[in-house]
Order: structure tokens, then C-alpha cells, then sequence
């Protein structure tokens, strides 16, 4: 197997798949632009991106939005979700996750590390719990101001959490949001891996946030975390409680 730097063009090349996954490609990167301006970033001509543009909007993989410009589609997010789930975590975390939401009265969410970033893997709605529309799976979620994103650096090591949240930049959802890396290393000095952790208002105004760190099941190298969002400033008790069951019962799965 090469790497991808060394990966060689083939013979065979076909012009519009590899367009039309250059297009997809810019869509990712830069959700919200006009067909033009993505004609201009995936150094296409216009007529070209455009025709890209419609098939991949009629697949599933692009969507139109209202004032024109273009988003990534759910298809992406749902073939994004099937590639994860071969990796080891099937439709019983699925199962999990809608218990833990029954059993607390509030969303529960599935996140790991990928490709340098905090990614939900996989959610189930709870009536008590507000929409954070951030918090979508396949979604990049901010690992400095998200309780699933701390239970996910408290996984790794200080170099390794330094270089995802430095490449991700520490933006400043509120007010109470950690703005640098020794406010974010304190509030992380004060937690442990194998405990609940809870944030107040650093993502959203007005809602709580608990995760707690999956222990790893031998073998396994990958790093994933359940979390709950709350409204208000407090997590409940029972809310703890059945967080750091399911976690242990994710180990198992």
C-alpha cells in the first residue's frame, strides 16, 4: 500500500468523477458558497461545476440552500456514519444511545477522533433536550468548549490534545468559553479520564453539557465519548449516573 503522497495518477483516469469529487471536496471545506465561487476554488470552468453541482445535489450529496448557495448533503454524512460503524461500532451503540436518552430524559450523543478532529458519530433525541443544530452526526464539534470534546482529550496526551485543538483554533462560543490552551490545560487538570465531565454555558448559552470517556476495549486505538446536552446550568445526578454506566456498557459492545 503507497501513501498518499506517493500515490500515482492512473491511465485510466476518469475526468468526471475526479471533478466531481473536487467539487464535493470544496463544498466540504467551504459549505455556503455560490456555484461560481466554487467553480473558482476547484479551478473549473463554470459550465462545468454547474452540470457537478445538479448531479451531486440530485444524489444526495450537495443541497441547495434557499439563497442560492450549496451545503453538503446527508448522504455524506451517511456514508461518513457506515465507514465509522465498520470500524467496530455497529447498530448496537444505536441501541445504547436511545436508552441512555429514555433513561435520562435528554440527547444522548456518540463522538470520537477523526482526522484530527471531534466528529459525532451517532445521536438519539430526548424531548428535554434543546436542538443544537452543531451537534448533527457527521458534524466537526469543538473539542475545547464541548463536554464530549474534553472527555475526548483527556484520552490523549498533552502533545496530542495541543496539536488537535491548535489546528482546530479555540473558537470563543461564549463568554465562558476557554480562549487559550493554559485555560483549557487547567480545566483539564482538574478532571479524570474515568469521570463524568460537565460544561456550563461554553458551548451554549443556558445549557449543560455531560460526557464521560468510553474505556478502551483491548486492541482498540480509537477514542470515543458519550455525552448528554441539558438545558439549564445543572446535570443532574441521575444524568451522572447513567452516563457512566452506558460508557461502561460501550466498552462492551
Amino acid at each position: 500500500m503507497t501513501l498518499d503522497s506517493e500515490r500515482e495518477r492512473p491511465d485510466d483516469l476518469v475526468q468526471s468523477v475526479a471533478r466531481a469529487f473536487r467539487v464535493l471536496e470544496v463544498v466540504t471545506r467551504f459549505p455556503g458558497l455560490p456555484v461560481k465561487a466554487i467553480a473558482r476554488r476547484s479551478g473549473l470552468n463554470l459550465s462545468t461545476t454547474y452540470h457537478l453541482v445538479r448531479t451531486l445535489a440530485y444524489e444526495g450529496y450537495v443541497t441547495r440552500l434557499k439563497d442560492g448557495t450549496y451545503d453538503v448533503g446527508e448522504q455524506v454524512s451517511h456514508r461518513f456514519y457506515e465507514q465509522l460503524g465498520s470500524l467496530g461500532r455497529g447498530p448496537d451503540t444505536r441501541e445504547v444511545l436511545r436508552h441512555l436518552a429514555q433513561s435520562s430524559g435528554y440527547s444522548a450523543y456518540l463522538g470520537r477522533i477523526s482526522a484530527g478532529r471531534v466528529v459525532v458519530v451517532d445521536y438519539a433525541e430526548a424531548p428535554g433536550s434543546p436542538y443544537i443544530e452543531d451537534l448533527e452526526r457527521g458534524l466537526d464539534v469543538s473539542a475545547h468548549a464541548t463536554a464530549l470534546g474534553k472527555a475526548l482529550l483527556l484520552g490523549m496526551s498533552r502533545r496530542e490534545r495541543h496539536e488537535l485543538v491548535v489546528d482546530a483554533g479555540m473558537r470563543k462560543f461564549t463568554t465562558r468559553t476557554a480562549a487559550d490552551m493554559i485555560s483549557l490545560d487547567a480545566q483539564l487538570a482538574r478532571l479524570r479520564p474515568d469521570g463524568v465531565v460537565e460544561e456550563h454555558g461554553e458551548f451554549r448559552n443556558d445549557i449543560a453539557c455531560a460526557a464521560h470517556l468510553v474505556p478502551r476495549r483491548p486492541g482498540d486505538d480509537t477514542s470515543w465519548a458519550v455525552g448528554l446536552s441539558i438545558p439549564g446550568e445543572v446535570v443532574p445526578p441521575h444524568a451522572r449516573r447513567e452516563l457512566s454506566l452506558v460508557a461502561g456498557d460501550l466498552a462492551g459492545v
